[in-house]
């Protein structure tokens, strides 16, 4: 595109929940290379999760080297770095040492559920809402970072002398690319902080002063598509430009090309993630729904979200935990061998519930079952709950914003699994899109990292979107209804658990 010459090359750190990817793409926004290495999961106690920030470094840069090797290029090809992340983990580390202060605590943990609700008894409900558009829950950063400053011996000191850095998985990654010169972060992941004022765009005082933080650990807020820095020359032989940051969701959006209000996505990751653009002004939802900022190449645009905390995770937790089944693939095979459920609801609220019931308490579930239940039918529940997942989600959304919606874009791991996208299709009651390039986190991150270089044009960025399937709508809605009502008859049984 614009006449630069072909052989660069844009790179994408993809750093997700479970596994670090680097995904290479070409000036026409095509899929050249991919490595990916899985991390490891730390369970202290039970609904603890967290990472190894070293180690969520360390497999990142491998598979950079790696990814650039199965190109067959040279890293001076590469014209730009976008990275995307998971969003509200938090890590804490120190500004001399460089070394964290204690593991990445995981979005997915709950143990500041505590600290959620003395903020709730404090009457900050509807300031949070309002001021981040967040709800007050577990899932975001501010408690997190809370705890970790509550927890950590000697970690308030650091931090109230100046000497402590907090971050999320992109401001980690940009520091240590930088040698420790970019503190930064971008509006996406700024709005997933529980911290950061979305109708300001700035970090708010007052939450601040509530759980006792200091401002001076908050990276500067810049928009996704930026100038952020360069990488170090000894970590690849050149000095890289980062030109891209986006939380994972917003640069699915943004790859989805959702650039216009109305338009929707839903990622199928560890968990599911529904994103909608809702335009120039933020909607304050009243009903679970997540009001947040969009990845932006400038103009701030604002979405609706839907977070599903557990979905793609289920069926890892069949392969990894109960042995059900081997590889995520042959969940597919499985789940068309019989012809329902055979009467079970699978609720896989393994850390809680998310839109809309926003439940700490909650917990896995597995109701219906009879002795002439197999695996096949536990391994079909599992899959079509995160189809029911998402249609609580997108009713919701229809509901709040007064229309139907027509389509819905989807990527992720698990849109690979056809049954899954026609089950969604049938119960959501909307056409789904899948798109060719299913890197869609990925590919987002670099088109924002090409942009700020000049290599992309937005114009051409979405007449480049294809689709590789489209699933319609096959049941009747009786049929559905039917069904749906036995699903939150079961979400009821999994609720207030704890």
């Amino acid at each position: 595109m614009r006449g630069i010459r072909m052989n660069k090359y844009i790179l994408s750190l993809d750093q997700g929940t479970t596994a670090c990817r680097s995904v290479i793409f070409d000036l026409n926004g095509r899929f050249v290379a991919i490595s990916k290495k899985e991390f490891r999961q730390i369970y202290p106690k039970p609904g603890w999760v967290e990472h190894d920030p070293m180690e969520i470094l360390e497999t990142q840069l491998e598979t950079v080297r790696e990814a650039v090797k199965s190109a067959g290029i040279e890293f001076d090809q590469i014209m730009s770095i976008g990275i995307t992340n998971q969003r509200e983990t938090t890590i804490v580390w120190d500004k001399d040492t460089g070394k964290p202060v204690y593991n990445a605590i995981v979005w997915q943990c709950r143990r500041t559920a505590d600290i959620c609700r003395q903020m709730l008894a404090s009457g900050m409900e509807e300031y949070i809402r309002n001021n981040t558009g967040l709800v007050i829950d577990a899932y975001f950063s501010a408690t997190k970072l809370k705890w970790i400053l509550d927890n950590v011996p000697g970690a308030r000191e650091k931090a109230l002398s100046g000497k402590l850095l907090f971050g999320t998985v992109d401001t980690w990654l940009l520091w240590n690319l930088s040698s420790g010169k970019c503190h930064m972060t971008d509006y996406s992941n700024a709005s997933r902080t529980m911290m950061y004022n979305i109708k300001k765009l700035q970090w708010d005082k007052d939450i601040l002063k509530e759980l006792d933080i200091p401002e001076s650990m908050l990276p500067s807020v810049h928009p996704s598509s930026y100038a952020y820095g360069s990488t170090k020359k000894e970590l690849f032989g050149v000095s890289i430009p980062v030109g891209g940051i986006a939380g994972d969701q917003q640069a699915a959006l943004f790859g989805q090309t959702c650039f216009c209000e109305g338009e929707i996505k839903n990622t199928y990751g560890t968990g599911c993630f529904i994103l909608m653009n809702t335009g120039k002004k933020p909607v304050v939802s009243q009903n679970g729904l997540i009001t947040t900022l969009c990845a932006t190449d400038g103009e701030i645009q604002y979405a609706l979200e839907g977070s599903i905390f557990t979905a793609g995770s289920v069926i890892k937790w069949l392969r990894d935990r109960l042995g059900i089944i081997s590889t995520a693939e042959e969940s597919e095979k499985m789940a068309k061998e019989v012809k329902d459920t055979n009467g079970v609801v699978f609720v896989p609220a393994f850390v809680g519930l998310g839109t809309p019931y926003w439940d700490m308490g909650a917990r896995g579930t597995i109701v219906g079952i009879t002795e002439g239940v197999n695996k096949n039918h536990i391994v079909r529940a599992a899959l079509e709950s995160i189809a029911w997942q998402s249609v609580d989600v997108i009713r919701l959304m229809e509901k709040e914003a007064g229309v139907q919606i027509p389509k819905l874009r989807v990527d992720g791991g698990a849109s690979a699994n056809d049954f899954l996208m026609q089950f969604q299709a049938d119960t959501a009651s909307v056409t789904v899109e899948r798109p060719l390039i299913r890197e869609t986190t990925a590919l987002g991150a670099a088109y924002l990292a090409g942009l700020s270089a000049g290599a992309y044009d937005k114009d051409k960025i979405c007449t480049a979107w294809e689709a590789d399937a489209v699933f319609t709508p096959k049941r009747s809605r009786l049929e559905v209804e039917r069904e749906y009502v036995q699903w939150k008859k079961a979400v009821s049984r999994a609720t207030g658990w704890c």
